[in-house]
């Protein structure tokens, strides 16, 4: 069960290692990123954050569709974090209707990006692709911890 899919470049770290895996009453982290999946320094890093009661899954994003699609995922409470809004959008258009939502975390300043949060920044593209998510039935809010309140993404 997909409990949260967070884009949050930083991947896992100590709002998604604690905050988050402790409000969700979640027992794995899904990284999804190509990169990672086939570099083992960042593996090993992401191994090194990951809380002591969590079960860890790092995937290419093709191999994450794969997974979620086969029903394989179905057993475990998921946080799903990806670095990008692209790997977002892969993932939910590859995995038809089984993700509803997608929580920007963190995203940071790039050339051509616009600023929507203290920890948003958003290039038009990727602005685009989220509207698009949006007008397709995916709720798209912005919320860095869970105590913060949720706020709706608009372009």
């Amino acid at each position: 069960m997909i409990k949260l899919v967070r884009v949050d470049h930083r991947l896992v770290h100590g709002q998604v290692a604690v905050s988050w895996f402790n409000s969700l009453d979640v027992n794995t982290i899904f990284v999804v990123n190509d990169d990672v999946a086939k570099d083992d320094f960042r593996k090993s890093a992401i191994r090194l954050a990951k809380p002591e009661n969590s079960k860890l899954v790092m995937k290419s994003v093709d191999d994450s569709v794969k997974a979620i699609n086969s029903g394989v995922t179905d057993k475990y409470k998921m946080l799903i974090v990806v670095e990008s809004v692209d790997d977002a959008v892969k993932l939910i258009k590859g995995t038809g209707d089984k993700i509803k939502g997608l929580n920007l975390g963190g995203t940071k300043p790039r050339e051509n990006t616009k600023n929507y949060s203290k920890t948003i920044n958003l290039t038009p593209e990727e602005a685009e692709q989220l509207t698009d998510l949006q007008q397709n039935g995916v709720e798209v809010w912005i919320q860095q911890i869970p105590n913060d309140e949720k706020q709706e993404f608009h372009q």
